[in-house]
């Protein structure tokens, strides 16, 4: 993930609203400097299709994060160990409201 934002260890891993799993790790990889993010899947929900894609999200407005998954529909299923090659980074409030502040200043400079 390019931000984790406030993405913890032991945060849920849900799909379709359903806990799925945990994660399990968070680390930094210095070739690529982007946050690596292990998850723990309980093996009743290991048949997940390749392709499937992985998004961090806030429940609520300012509560924990979570990471959700998202099937995709490739024939073929992840393996332990495998990667996402399709992941949406946290949405940082801070982040979002410096643009809304930039872009409501560079309106009013018209």
């Amino acid at each position: 993930f390019d931000n984790i934002g406030g993405l913890k260890e032991r945060s849920p891993v849900t799909m379709a609203g359903v806990r799925i799993g945990r994660v399990e790790a968070i680390d930094f990889d210095n070739q690529t400097f982007e946050a690596v993010v292990t998850l723990n899947i309980n093996t009743r929900y290991d048949k997940l299709p390749k392709d499937s894609s992985a998004s961090i999200f806030t429940a609520g407005l300012l509560g924990e994060q979570y990471v959700a998954l998202e099937a995709g529909g490739d024939m073929e299923n992840l393996q332990a160990n495998d990667e996402f090659i399709i992941t949406q980074s946290a949405l940082v409030l801070e982040e979002l409201v410096g643009q809304f502040l930039f872009k409501a200043a560079e309106g009013a400079g018209e």
